[in-house]
């Protein structure tokens, strides 16, 4: 197992957040141009309010979505395929904050999304206790003294966690 590595972001403004995510959504693209079928699991973590769909959103745009990112806090899963380098690749935007058990998002049908390439990336993940697939790298968003200040640590739990974090 790889030994974890840590990177923590200061944003100011909503700005900075959403030019972080878009360095991350081109890490990302770097990683699928290289290794089309590779597969990331990605965990936003935070309170409620602290901005992981608002981070969510700008790295679903930044990998090239051009349509409405919308939350999955009622249907758990959104699904937002996507071309890099001319070939399709599926980001599964998850939100389990109203999960009721911790199975209930394999009961979905949901576990065979994180064996397909692509990007999983899940908010709340805590919900699902320890039934998830390890991830490749776990942000944790912390809202700051100001309504647009977060604070970002981008922990980084495997080798291509470890690649994300050298390129943004």
């Amino acid at each position: 197992m790889t030994q974890s590595q840590t990177q923590i972001k200061h944003c100011r403004q909503e700005s900075e957040t959403a030019t972080l995510a878009q360095g991350l959504g081109k890490a990302i693209a770097k990683i699928w141009t290289a290794n089309p079928s590779a597969h990331l699991n990605l965990a936003l973590e935070g309170d409620l309010g602290a901005g992981k769909t608002t981070f969510a959103r700008y790295l679903i745009q930044g990998l090239g979505h051009t349509g409405k990112v919308k939350s999955p806090t009622y249907t758990l899963c959104e699904p937002y395929p996507i071309q890099i380098d001319q070939k399709p690749v599926t980001i599964y935007h998850f939100d389990l904050y109203r999960m009721r058990s911790p199975l209930e998002w394999q009961e979905a049908g949901f576990a065979e999304y994180f064996d397909a390439p692509g990007l999983c990336l899940i908010e709340w993940p805590e919900k699902a206790e320890n039934t998830l697939p390890s991830f490749d790298l776990v942000m944790t968003l912390t809202a700051g003294d100001t309504e647009a200040e977060r604070v970002i640590s981008l922990n980084a739990k495997s080798t291509a966690g470890k690649q994300l974090l050298e390129q943004i």
